[in-house]
């Protein structure tokens, strides 16, 4: 049987990082910024994804209780899992995992399986005042996909129906 392939799309203010795993294996990352200007731009760039990478699996976060996310990207999270389901993907919206105190705990973490991330790690944690370093956004996309992939498979049955 081959490796399920994972395409995870995370959206934060301004900005959408997307990574592509086939089993537990990243093969494909990357950041969006002049793609989130609108909705419209953001769905092009998700589906020229899905056409390109042909995942099996979209995954997005759930915009539900407990979702920390603005209007905005809300929205803009809602039009990529819409997009989903008019494709031949199986279309997964979970909770954003908050296994650890931080952001920036998580990213360390991840950072350890999938050591090709480490670029993108940031130097030090961000003061309080500081803007939010781009590249955290691959590390929520990435918590994203390894949610569906190695947690319970609720989220994979769930999406199925």
């Amino acid at each position: 049987m081959a490796a399920l392939k994972v395409l995870s799309v995370a959206v934060a203010s301004g900005r959408a990082g997307y990574v592509y795993l086939q089993g537990t294996q990243l093969l494909d990352w990357g950041i969006a910024i002049k793609a989130v200007k609108t909705s419209n731009e953001l769905v092009g760039f998700v589906q020229d994804l899905i056409n390109q990478l042909q995942p099996d699996v979209v995954v997005t976060e759930k915009c539900g209780q407990g979702c920390r996310k603005g209007t905005r990207a809300r929205n803009l999270i809602r039009a990529i899992a819409e997009l989903a389901s008019h494709n031949a993907v199986l279309d997964v919206s979970i909770l954003r995992p908050r296994s650890f105190q931080s952001k920036y705990e998580e990213a360390e973490h991840l950072t350890r399986t999938h050591v090709e991330l480490a670029g993108y790690l940031p130097r030090q944690k961000r003061r309080l005042f500081d803007f939010e370093p781009r590249g955290m956004i691959i590390f929520e996309a990435l918590a994203l996909a390894e949610a569906v992939t190695s947690g319970p498979p609720e989220h994979l049955s769930r999406a199925t129906g």
